[in-house]
């Protein structure tokens, strides 16, 4: 997902276990691709064979008229679909009397920040409402809030910084809670005892193997089981139990030290974090004063939408990381699976299996489950073949002569864990998804420029992409069940532009052309949405020139054909996907629509690059309702 002052060029992983490229190179040329060149093997089409994972979804398709590659600075789908604005940063986190309005100018107060939207929507779900049903006309939207542009956040930007703006941009992180009810042909937030914003200073609990670590242990709070906030809110999850899971994605982009230990280093904190300043008001971020506030960060937040009352809980049995997102389901035995990217150039996929199985009819049983199990990393073999490794304190080299001394030190360090039992380095995945039928999970790896460059892990003369600039959608199906240790692989699907000079870069896509994949899931139909996060100094330049606005597509799992559904507005991120029981509403998020190439707003000049939703003011991220005018359902 997109940060805007985080640093792209940011490596954090200095082993040199054999990358995804490598493997997947070794793969193609032992099935006697390598005589192929790179150029010719794109031409062709060239995919890799999924043994025992071939697709058998219920037969759904996309029924719409894809729209265009687009520059114009609106919502754009289908025609017979309308497109609404329904939940924008800085509208009331509900419609009660008194709760403030957003201001235009970015005057709001951090008080009144605390009761807005947040900035920058990412990751969200529909939960029906009441708990259980199927309702489709009312639900609790949980939505994400991953980072904020300071120039649009206050009138003035970053001019005369203050402990108040520090409030304010902290207050525009974390969570929305909201009431969303369809009436009158229309969805609306409406007022509710369940509505509320969970922010960077919102108290939770912390659970599982690191609660009461040394390392999680600080001066505001001796005892390590408890923590003041989430922030840098990425992708998300849902339980079958009904709560919400947010994941901490860049969260060492607040904190700055004037010398990083390995641990921090591991983690991308350095001397000059990524310029939210938080450090100069909040002693919290100054990790020269606090040096272990950073590890209550980079962790899985449980959230129950249907308790306002409840506290988070940060799910540490899942492992610290740079969280995209959660993808769960009960195994065939009744556990818990779930999967987890970890976003950064040459990281790591994981897999937690609950030690305990999932009682339908035992909520407060099931709130439980994240806390106990065994977390896994993904190793792709050369085969096709991938095996889960298990990261248990005492197994695989996780001894205390190496740091993990218990398994509190396995979770916080979790990338270390992987470097030592030989994980595969990917391509920065972000967004996990699994088949309602198949059972096939999928996962975007976005791109990664740095692939073979000054001694990095290169591709062979048969792996298409070296220095990917665009990315691919893998796949892999368990071996003996969700919870086996032992997958069958391959690509679904290599991103490219076939009008770039350079073969390498022009993919293999089927059908409408995209690239950066981002945000992922298959419905329940079995169609997968596709959502793309371009950074805004690429957009429709360079390699992408022509390509237009970052956008939304559709794709045929069975087919492997990809339709294009919405193309977004100037600046933007496509983000966040969730529909209705029915299928007849589908929720996405429009994230830093009119962010510039240098990925700051000038505050004086807040409409240089987009003017969306309102036309004046300021751009502002949005949840927007998408429809078919017959009232039948979305896609098909």
């Amino acid at each position: 997902m997109s940060n805007a002052y985080c640093n792209p060029d940011q490596i954090n992983n200095p082993t040199d276990n054999p990358s995804f490229d490598q493997v997947l190179g070794m793969r193609l040329s032992r099935r006697g691709f390598m005589q192929v060149s790179v150029g010719s093997a794109l031409a062709a089409g060239a995919t890799v064979g999924l043994t025992g994972c071939a697709s058998t979804g219920n037969g759904s398709s996309a029924g719409f008229t894809p729209v265009p590659l687009s520059t114009t600075d609106k919502v754009i789908v289908p025609n017979g679909y309308v497109a609404e604005v329904v939940y924008a940063w800085g509208d009331p986190v509900g419609s009660f009397k008194g709760m403030p309005t957003f201001k235009a100018d970015g005057s709001n107060t951090a008080a009144e920040q605390a009761l807005q939207a947040g900035m920058h929507h990412d990751g969200m779900w529909f939960f029906p409402f009441p708990l259980g049903s199927t309702n489709s006309d009312q639900g609790l939207l949980a939505v994400n809030h991953e980072y904020v542009d300071d120039g649009l956040l206050h009138p003035d930007g970053q001019a005369t910084w203050t402990a108040e703006k520090v409030k304010k941009s902290q207050a525009a992180h974390g969570v929305s809670i909201v009431d969303m009810r369809y009436h009158q042909n229309q969805w609306n937030v409406w007022p509710s005892e369940y509505a509320r914003r969970i922010t960077a200073e919102t108290p939770m609990k912390i659970a599982g193997p690191a609660s009461g670590h040394a390392l999680m242990k600080t001066n505001a709070n001796p005892t390590g089981d408890q923590v003041n906030g989430t922030f840098a809110n990425c992708a998300n999850g849902h339980t079958p139990w009904g709560t919400y899971l947010t994941c901490e994605e860049n969260w060492q982009d607040y904190f700055v030290t004037p010398k990083a230990n390995a641990l921090e280093k591991r983690y991308g904190i350095n001397d000059k974090g990524a310029g939210y300043r938080w450090h100069e008001f909040d002693q919290r971020f100054n990790a020269a004063v606090e040096p272990n506030e950073s590890n209550r960060f980079g962790w899985v937040v449980e959230i129950d939408p249907y308790d306002p009352n409840s506290t988070p809980v940060k799910r540490t049995a899942l492992g610290r990381m740079g969280h995209e997102g959660a993808a769960t389901i009960i195994a065939e035995d009744g556990r818990v699976v779930v999967y987890m990217g970890d976003d950064k150039r040459f990281e790591y996929i994981y897999k937690f299996v609950s030690r305990d199985k999932y009682d339908a009819n035992n909520r407060a049983h099931n709130m439980t489950l994240l806390d106990h199990g065994t977390l896994y990393v993904a190793k792709f073999k050369a085969d096709g073949s991938g095996e889960w490794i298990e990261l248990t304190q005492g197994k695989n080299g996780l001894t205390e002569d190496k740091g993990f001394a218990n398994q509190g030190d396995v979770v916080i360090k979790a990338r270390q864990a992987g470097d030592v039992v030989g994980a595969t380095p990917m391509d920065r995945p972000e967004w996990t998804t699994v088949h309602p039928h198949t059972r096939e999970v999928f996962c975007t790896l976005t791109n990664n420029s740095e692939r073979g460059k000054d001694g990095k892990p290169t591709a062979d003369a048969a792996n298409p992409r070296n220095n990917n600039l665009f990315g691919q959608i893998i796949r892999w199906k368990e071996v003996g069940g969700q919870t086996a240790t032992k997958f069958t692989w391959n690509l679904f699907v290599q991103a490219g532009n076939p009008a770039s000079s350079k073969p390498e870069h022009k993919g293999n896509i089927k059908g409408d052309v995209f690239g950066s994949p981002d945000g992922l899931w298959v419905d329940p139909r079995g169609l997968l949405w596709i959502q793309t996060d371009v950074s805004t100094s690429t957009l429709d330049a360079k390699e992408y020139a022509g390509m237009g606005n970052n956008q939304m597509l559709v794709a045929d799992i069975n087919t492997g054909m990809i339709k294009r559904f919405l193309t977004g507005p100037n600046g933007c991120e496509i983000t966040g996907i969730t529909m209705t029981p029915d299928m007849k509403t589908l929720f996405i998020n429009i994230q830093h629509p009119g962010e510039p190439a240098s990925e700051r707003s000038d505050p004086a000049n807040p409409l240089a690059v987009s003017a969306w939703p309102n036309g004046k003011g300021r751009p502002r991220s949005a949840t927007v309702a998408i429809r078919r005018l017959d009232n039948g359902i979305v896609g098909s």
